[in-house]
């Protein structure tokens, strides 16, 4: 694999997450589904919610450049909804 962040969150103990996540439009939505993958998960390391809240960082950080800032502030708000579902 060429690109880092991709070999990460395939060969690492990241969350399997459901398709297309980060781009949905509903911030309780990301959130609930970020809760149900980290719930699932038989490879993370970390607790519920830093697992959860670890890969939406990691993909906000990652894709900072290329994000469209409506997206991001919906990714922003994913966070709030995050932590108020743990």
């Amino acid at each position: 694999m060429r690109k880092w962040a991709q070999r990460v969150t395939k060969e690492s103990n990241a969350l399997d997450l459901e398709k297309g996540v980060f781009t949905w439009k509903n911030p309780k939505r990301i959130a609930q589904s970020l809760k149900r993958s980290a719930k699932a998960s038989l490879r993370r390391k970390a607790g519920l919610f830093q697992s959860a809240m670890s890969m939406l960082n990691f993909y906000i950080n990652r894709a900072s450049k290329n994000l469209n800032p409506k997206q991001k502030r919906i990714l922003e708000h994913a966070k709030k909804e995050l932590r108020r579902l743990f």
